[in-house]
């Protein structure tokens, strides 16, 4: 016996009960749904015997002409040689020529085989061979298109359970996890921040059920709903296209397969999909680009994103503004600012926290190391792994790591930021070298930082990203790395100095405090060892800690100057002083980063609470938490660096005296222009470094390759930056010194 089932039925039938009776609403036909859809407002009539006598030499069939219905507008002439079942309805239909790029297709329907579908005004239909139950707008160019079919049961790539379905036909997103641990339904509009939460609190099982409440409140479970295809849309030489809900101004040619999905496009952003992609189970966001052989199964492109070059993603979260091509990425959670442009890398089972690149040959969690699936990644904003490394689950890094080249053969945890992470073969040992972007490497860690926020392209910001690398979450990890090598820098003191005394913990810490902050000579003598790094007997090595440790206080400082700074402006000294006696910046909060926005932890937890109390009640609810958190955090950042402040210089603000402001503001510009002079430097090192220069015959000739170092735009844009702040200062201590006069 046969396996294929294939059933026969009437050729009257062909067309038609799109919605299987027992899915009717009582009193409703099967046009229901459809009528909702099309909103463009054309009045459809009957066709006169003239226009059927046309459609019929022009070799036109129809099972019924009296569903064919048409505007006061249609010319019969332009169309021909067309195959029409069910109810038809066309708009207007005028002697022009469409023209996109070198494309050029005369307006009207020709050479298709058309079911139960409505076209807008002037549209170019042209060799379609299935066209079933779709809704297209207007000036759409639609050529060479083998399938373009929408089903009953159709879902445009949300992870819904439609009417009469099982559960088990719902799509779900594995990130973050190979187990299935963290998975999260798709929606259309779900932004990375409501994948974050969703994956994150797993033990909860009030909010995740809260989750998928919100998710399927959103969505009909109605079937019938028709595929559509936004006005001015072109799909040119494409195979299968089914159950897809295209937007406005898309772009889409030679896709051999795009099926379940949701492409939005239209003012937002315009969205292109290029040659031999085939994209199943997804949404695709407002001006996306997917080119050249891409596959995605099961995942989500956020807005500006791109796949190209035959990457893969597979139950993956892609965030905005972020770009893959030619890789792998597997159950991952990637925020925005993203970009992995290599053939050979591979990420698996990661959650990355944005502003990160990975380059060739890099493997983050390739490699099993248990019996079951890899476990996970956690990675956090800015993370840089360099080429060739491989990572083993589980690992977790701070924010800004960068790690070297080389196989790390054990399971990772490096709390300290701003770090270079290195595999010492020849001492069999883990090298970490704290404050290395600070030391040198400014200008990519600055550059970096501007980039990504002027590579901005959303145009609805509903999560509002930071990508200055002095940020609460970064300036945290720095208050916990000074303490740990306070502790670190102590115990290796009374171990190689003092070995007769068993010191505490407190008692380390406060012993390597006193040397660091004495920039006493014998810090340089010590080998300073930590634990807890990787998960191996051998030792791990942290270098350099007087300078990471003079950087890290540094830059918390400049950090905290600029918020305060940011008061001063708006307030005079008595006002000033009035409100640092109020502020509640007595102790720094914990943040956290979700989805790339930074929001306090003690409001994340609030918004769980009213979550689950039923306060928050969609979607809607939660973006609106993040618009909300956006437009406080200027505040909410400044009371932190307030907190930053008072606590790396050991001084209460609310008793700061004028002379003590000047210090500080002074030690602002100091450190501004150390900051500019190391991005200047670290530039500086590609034009001065002779292997760099030996390709080149002449000075004259490296310049035109490379453009001379004066004319460095960001460089120079810091120089104007250094002027614009040492006036606002010496405006604002003049300012002062005048209220108190």
């Amino acid at each position: 016996m046969g396996k294929n089932n294939i059933t026969k039925s009437t050729v009257s039938a062909l067309g038609y009960h799109f919605i299987a009776q027992a899915y009717l609403p009582e009193g409703k036909d099967e046009y229901y749904l459809r009528n909702l859809q099309n909103r463009s407002g054309i009045n459809y009539r009957q066709l006169t015997a003239y226009e059927i006598e046309v459609l019929v030499r022009n070799r036109n069939t129809s099972d019924n002409w009296n569903n064919l219905l048409v505007s006061d507008a249609f010319n019969p002439e332009l169309v021909k040689n067309c195959k029409f079942y069910g109810l038809v309805r066309i708009g207007k239909l005028e002697p022009y020529v469409l023209s996109f790029s070198d494309l050029k297709l005369p307006v009207g329907l020709y050479n298709s085989t058309i079911i139960s579908s409505d076209f807008g005004d002037n549209v170019a239909i042209d060799n379609v061979h299935y066209m079933s139950h779709y809704i297209t707008g207007s000036k759409v160019i639609i050529t060479n298109v083998n399938e373009l079919v929408t089903t009953d049961h159709s879902k445009f790539g949300n992870g819904i359970v439609k009417e009469g379905e099982e559960e088990s036909v719902r799509i779900w997103l594995e990130i973050c996890n190979e187990n299935g641990g963290r998975k999260v339904i798709p929606f259309v509009s779900m932004q990375a921040g409501d994948a974050w939460l969703w994956s994150r609190y797993r033990e909860d099982d009030l909010l995740l059920e809260r989750f998928k409440e919100f998710t399927e409140k959103e969505y009909k479970v109605a079937r019938g709903y028709y595929g559509k295809i936004g006005d001015r849309t072109v799909i040119k030489n494409c195979g299968i296209i089914k159950d897809v809900w295209i937007g406005a101004d898309a772009y889409i040619k030679g896709a051999n397969k795009l099926k379940n999905l949701t492409i939005n496009s239209g003012e937002e952003g315009q969205t292109q999909i290029g040659e031999g992609c085939e994209l199943v189970n997804g949404v695709i966001g407002f001006g996306c680009r997917v080119f050249y052989g891409v596959k995605a199964v099961r995942f989500i492109m956020a807005s500006h994103s791109q796949l190209k070059y035959g990457a893969r993603l597979i139950n993956s979260y892609l965030g905005n503004n972020a770009t893959i091509s030619c890789c792998e990425v597997l159950n991952s959670l990637i925020f925005p600012s993203h970009e992995q442009h290599h053939n050979n890398s591979f990420l698996c089972a990661a959650m990355v926290m944005g502003q990160s690149n990975i380059p060739a040959g890099a493997t983050i969690g390739s490699n099993h190391n248990s019996r079951g699936a890899d476990g996970e990644i956690i990675v956090g904003r800015g993370f840089w792994p360099g080429l060739c490394v491989s990572l083993k689950h589980n690992t977790k890094v701070a924010s800004f790591t960068i790690i070297a080249k080389g196989d790390y053969n054990y399971e990772l945890n490096i709390p300290v930021p701003f770090a270079l992470v290195s595999n010492d073969v020849a001492k069999d040992r883990l090298v970490v070298m704290p404050a290395y972007w600070f030391l040198y490497n400014m200008y990519a860690l600055a550059r970096n930082a501007w980039k990504y926020a002027d590579r901005d392209n959303r145009t609805e910001r509903i999560q509002f990203l930071e990508t200055d690398f002095l940020a609460p979450d970064s300036v945290n990890e720095m208050f916990d790395a000074i303490a740990l090598f306070e502790t670190a820098v102590g115990a290796a003191f009374y171990r190689e100095k003092r070995p007769e005394i068993l010191p505490t913990d407190e008692q380390c810490l406060l012993e390597g405090r006193q040397l660091l902050q004495q920039k006493n000579e014998v810090v340089k003598e010590l080998e300073i060892n930590v634990a807890g790094f990787e998960n191996a007997k051998r030792k791990t090595a942290i270098t350099k800690v007087q300078q990471a440790y003079d950087a890290f206080r540094e830059m918390i400082t400049f950090y905290g100057i600029c918020g305060l700074i940011t008061v001063a402006e708006q307030y005079d000294y008595t006002g000033l002083q009035s409100l640092l006696k109020t502020a509640t910046y007595a102790h720094r909060n914990n943040w956290l980063n979700v989805g790339g926005q930074l929001i306090p932890e003690d409001e994340v937890e609030k918004a769980k609470r009213l979550i689950k109390e039923g306060e928050i009640a969609s979607w809607i609810d939660v973006h609106q938490f993040y618009i909300t958190q956006g437009q406080r955090y200027p505040e909410q950042k400044l009371l932190h660096q307030l907190a930053s402040l008072s606590e790396v210089k050991q001084m209460p603000l609310d008793m700061l005296s004028m002379e003590e402001i000047h210090i500080l503001l002074e030690d602002a510009i100091v450190i501004k222009e150390k900051v500019a002079a190391a991005i200047h430097a670290s530039r500086a090192k590609d034009y001065n470094n002779p292997f760099r220069k030996m390709v080149y015959e002449s000075e004259l000739e490296m310049e035109k390759v490379v453009g001379r170092l004066e004319d460095n735009s960001f460089i120079l844009q810091q120089a104007k930056e250094v002027e614009a702040f040492k006036n606002k200062v010496a405006e604002l201590k003049e300012k002062l010194m005048q209220q108190v006069i």
